[in-house]
């Protein structure tokens, strides 16, 4: 649990703010010098979110998209533009969030809102996106207001809507990085606050093919 990890949540949270100040807003710079595998986890990741868009009963909608911890605006360049009409980006570091709308050429026009915000902090507006992808960031959060945010995501979506988290997950436990001020917590704990958030698992994937020496990453979605 974070509250045996995080000491000084104010600390947390501005200490992480501070670190990506001074990262260089740039694709290698989302990736923490990993910019060679965003093909690999773009790639995959279209795969996993293509089987809630297939036809059918219970189709995820393709209206509007969510990028939570957006940065430049990666995932939304090469994921959500493509598969959604629009798409909202937010982001804390405001730095980011000014070169995404030179990074996304064209396409960005199709980007409705840049928010300036911690998600610890932000509420997306009720019945509003078919998808809210949270990729690399939950470790930011601490546990109550990771399971408070995902809450307020579920408030988000639309009938049919879906909320997905990618990120690495430790092998045990919950692991403290004091470099960026974030955490690293085990499947079972996502798993466990993902539960508390009200909110259930409808598919879950271990990314293939990225760098032995990285955390396992996985993909989850739930509504």
């Amino acid at each position: 649990m974070t509250s045996e990890v995080v000491e000084n949540e104010y600390e947390f949270y501005s200490k992480a703010e501070k670190y990506w100040k001074d990262v260089p807003a740039t694709v290698d710079g989302m990736l923490g010098g990993y910019g060679h595998i965003s093909s690999i986890d773009i790639n995959s990741s279209r795969k996993f979110l293509q089987r809630f868009l297939r036809d059918g009963p219970n189709r995820t909608g393709t209206t509007r998209a969510l990028d939570c911890g957006a940065g430049i605006g990666r995932i939304t360049k090469r994921l959500l533009l493509p598969l959604f009409k629009t798409v909202d980006m937010v982001d804390v570091t405001e730095d980011f969030l000014t070169k995404a709308k030179s990074y996304l050429g064209e396409e960005g026009r199709r980007v409705r809102n840049y928010f300036c915000c911690g998600l610890q902090d932000f509420s997306p507006e009720p019945n509003s996106y078919d998808v809210i992808w949270i990729q690399w960031v939950i470790g930011h959060l601490t546990d109550n207001h990771l399971s408070d945010f995902l809450k307020r995501c579920r408030t988000g979506l639309r009938p049919n809507g879906i909320v997905v988290i990618k990120d690495n997950m430790a092998q045990e436990g919950v692991i403290m990085d004091d470099v960026d001020s974030s955490v690293c917590r085990d499947l079972d704990v996502v798993r466990k606050i993902i539960r508390r958030a009200g909110l259930h698992l409808l598919a879950e994937e271990r990314q293939e093919n990225f760098p032995d020496e990285i955390y396992h990453v996985y993909t989850l979605a739930m509504r």
